[in-house]
């Protein structure tokens, strides 16, 4: 019987190993309990900082965010039917307005305006012979509507003509030619050639301007109440590091819904001067300034404290010691990190902002007691996959 007890009781035994991990994982949370006890004791440091109470320039803003574009595009086609026997320009090049782009057949064409010239020519002959011979009122009427049904057809017929060239309406970059040599174009708008690529062939050759752009934009509904035309704008533009200035061109009256379904007004931003350091399709946030005050006194918004009812900030008194008196204020507006001051203070004085840091250093931060590291290091073998409290970082401590 004994025997048996004795192997019951080995046979339970707990490996090493585990024990030793048990071991550790007491002594951890004996140490980080009593260092964290010994740390409560300590008071948090307290640093400041100063900022001088000035008079600058007020802007609230509206934000938005959207989409810079060319000002002017233009999706150019033939009018008139016919062959075409040139393309005169490639995707990327830039071209003048009035710059010809294209060419159709025009000897059909040409063929047209000389028949429009034939048909006004014996219109007015008829006309001056039948004044010639006292014609009567009728007769005069009728001869003055054939002239100026002639004279329309031959109007027609020159315009079709100089139609026969395609030429670009802006100044800009070719960025598609969706026709070719041998394509038949006209006011089908589809060009038949085998010679055109499937994926461009539409018929069009499109220019955009360059220098001159726009950002389509979209304002939060809560927003657009106060938005309105002519309203200065700061653009911020991926890829560029200085501000984008410009001017609200066109403000939508229809909503429609982002993304997310919310609903959002579309905004159309006129980008002030010629630029080349914007690209077509580049992404942009927008600040809208919907009210802008000069001169106004301002101070750091980090300076302003509250009891209660109560708003004041502590102003230095002496610059040697650095000694503060409270000074009761009273605030308007705030934009980013300055807030109005109405009264309390003057430009010139000197405000001190706290910074709060947590013991054992700065920022909220303090360390891991080295004798807390060690004895994970010695207190015997520490359990697979156990990982420390995460308030304790390598080299740092609370976060």
């Amino acid at each position: 019987m004994k025997h048996t007890l004795l192997r019951r009781i080995r046979g339970t035994r707990r490996p090493p190993r585990l024990v030793l991990g048990l071991a550790a994982l007491v002594v951890i949370a004996a140490v980080t309990g009593g260092w964290l006890l010994l740390r409560r004791d300590e008071p948090a440091a307290a640093a400041t900082t100063t900022a001088t109470v000035t008079t600058q320039t007020l802007k609230q803003t509206v934000t938005a965010s959207g989409t810079v574009e060319a000002e002017n595009t233009a999706e150019l086609s033939f009018d008139v039917s016919g062959t075409v026997t040139d393309v005169f320009v490639e995707p990327g090049e830039k071209v003048t307005e009035g710059q010809r782009l294209a060419a159709i057949d025009d000897e059909v064409l040409r063929a047209e305006l000389d028949a429009a010239r034939s048909a006004l020519d014996a219109a007015e002959a008829a006309r001056s012979e039948h004044l010639a011979d006292g014609a009567s009122d009728e007769q005069a009427s009728a001869d003055r509507a054939a002239v100026l049904a002639a004279e329309s057809s031959l109007a027609q017929a020159e315009e079709a003509v100089a139609d026969a060239v395609l030429r670009a309406t802006t100044a800009g970059t070719v960025t598609t030619v969706g026709i070719a040599v041998g394509d038949s174009a006209g006011s089908s708008g589809t060009p038949s050639g085998s010679s055109s690529d499937a994926a461009t062939a539409d018929g069009t050759i499109t220019v955009v301007s360059t220098g001159d752009y726009v950002v389509e934009a979209t304002v939060a509904s809560g927003d657009i109440a106060e938005v309105a035309k002519g309203l200065q704008t700061e653009i911020t533009v991926s890829g560029i590091d200085e501000t984008v200035y410009g001017t609200v061109a066109d403000v939508g009256l229809v909503a429609e819904a982002d993304s997310s379904g919310a609903a959002v007004f579309p905004v159309t931003i006129e980008v002030t001067g010629e630029r080349d350091d914007l690209y077509t399709g580049t992404s942009a946030d927008i600040a809208i300034v919907v009210s802008q005050r000069t001169d106004v006194l301002t101070v750091d918004s980090r300076a302003i404290r509250t009891d209660g009812d109560t708003t004041y900030v502590e102003k230095i008194t002496d610059d040697t010691t650095g000694a503060t008196q409270r000074v009761e204020i009273t605030t308007g507006e705030t934009s980013g990190l300055a807030t109005e001051v109405l009264s309390g203070l003057t430009a010139g004085d000197v405000v001190e902002i706290p910074v709060f840091t947590a013991p054992g250093g700065s920022g909220g931060s303090g360390n891991v007691p080295q004798e807390f590291r060690r004895q994970l290091g010695e207190g015997g073998v520490v359990p697979e996959g156990f990982a420390p409290p995460q308030i304790f970082r390598e080299g740092g401590g609370a976060r």
